[in-house]
């Protein structure tokens, strides 16, 4: 009994140690795996010196968005709002404010009264039209390139609400969003437009829980989206948003990417609405999830035939964080709070040019438009 007990105590050992053998190029791989990866990530390097001094003491307001077209021009959206001690001696900023790759500003245009109540997000479709959507409105608008209106989606002043009323939980109202309106939006956040068939995606937003399709036209298509629960984001349910809807983008591979901002995640769909995953965002300075402002407030792809990369604008944690757009897995992260050039605080939105160079816009405690060259 002895004997046997002996016996089989050294096999043990003998396959435990064979076993920790065997774990330890496996556990090594893995590390290797990650570190390759995040090697892989593109490197980015902020240019201070981008982008040139605005002309005739602008100053920008907030800022909404942030879009680039096929020249490389990019686009940026000001909200009228300054510092309590500018309007003295400082001009706002007009609403739409274009510059050119070496960022000095080539063109100006919008007229306030006209546009979304707070301006939001922006995009230039293939025949380099401007879409702009706006919260504490109920529409979206379409430009031309030079700033001529060409649609409106929606009514202005008029909210998809029991009474037709703002009911973002921002403005304190006690009007019911409703999430089923064709006609009337609530706060809607960002738009894209499929460039196969015409089809307007927009994000809506603040005050309603759904991704609205509508027609080149403006027509309602379909829609999909409900309110959330932190249960729900935590268990991986897709189609519920637990806050903000806050953007929504349009990949090569033909899905569509959602921010579902305060639930930390991005919920990639088929044009449907069928839902197919999620890429979860965690930020490295330790805030705890699911809270305002929200760890996905904006994203975008790298310019690349596969769209490896995707960049997300974290509001919470005040990063970029850069994920394998296919698996999810966060590479690496740009970013820290503060106010120095290459710091970051409030990150509203991003966009990616053709070469692969990161511009981030801020808003609410950080009115800066700032450009983070790609140095590989």
């Amino acid at each position: 009994m002895k004997h046997s007990i002996g016996s089989t105590a050294k096999a043990i050992a003998l396959i435990v140690g064979l076993a920790s053998v065997v774990s330890v190029p496996t556990k090594m791989q893995a590390q290797f795996e990650v570190g390759r990866k995040a090697a892989d990530a593109p490197r980015l390097k902020v240019d201070p010196f981008w982008p040139e001094a605005l002309p005739d003491r602008w100053v920008f307001g907030e800022l909404g968005g942030v879009c680039i077209d096929a020249q490389d021009h990019v686009f940026v959206l000001s909200r009228g709002t300054l510092w309590p001690k500018e309007p003295p001696i400082a001009i706002p900023a007009p609403p739409v404010i274009e510059f050119d790759p070496e960022g000095k500003v080539v063109n100006s245009w919008g007229d306030r009264a006209k546009m979304p109540k707070e301006l939001h997000g922006c995009f230039i479709d293939y025949q380099g039209n401007i879409w702009i959507a706006g919260h504490f409105d109920g529409i979206v608008q379409k430009y031309t390139h030079d700033g001529r209106k060409m649609l409106q989606i929606g009514i202005k002043g008029k909210f998809d609400s029991a009474d037709g009323t703002d009911s973002t939980a921002i403005s304190g109202t006690a009007s019911r969003a409703m999430n089923s309106s064709h006609e009337l939006m609530n706060s809607p956040t960002d738009v894209t437009v499929d460039p196969g068939n015409g089809e307007v995606y927009v994000s809506a937003g603040y005050g309603n829980r759904r991704v609205v399709v509508f027609d080149r036209d403006g027509h309602f298509v379909r829609q999909w989206g409900r309110q959330g629960t932190v249960a729900e984001v935590q268990a991986g349910v897709g189609g519920v948003f637990l806050n903000m809807v806050h953007c929504v983008v349009i990949g090569k591979d033909g899905l569509v990417y959602v921010c579902d901002r305060q639930g930390d995640r991005i919920e990639v769909f088929d044009k449907m609405g069928g839902y197919k995953r999620s890429l979860l965002v965690k930020g490295s300075w330790g805030a705890p999830p699911y809270i305002q402002p929200g760890g996905t407030c904006d994203l975008d792809f790298s310019p690349d035939a596969q769209q490896k990369f995707t960049f997300v604008a974290d509001c919470t944690n005040d990063q970029i964080h850069i994920l394998d757009r296919v698996t999810g897995e966060t590479l690496t992260n740009y970013g820290r709070p503060g106010q120095a050039a290459g710091d970051i605080s409030s990150p509203h939105a991003i966009a990616v040019d053709s070469k692969g160079n990161l511009y981030i816009v801020g808003s609410l405690n950080d009115r800066r438009l700032q450009k983070f060259a790609l140095v590989k």
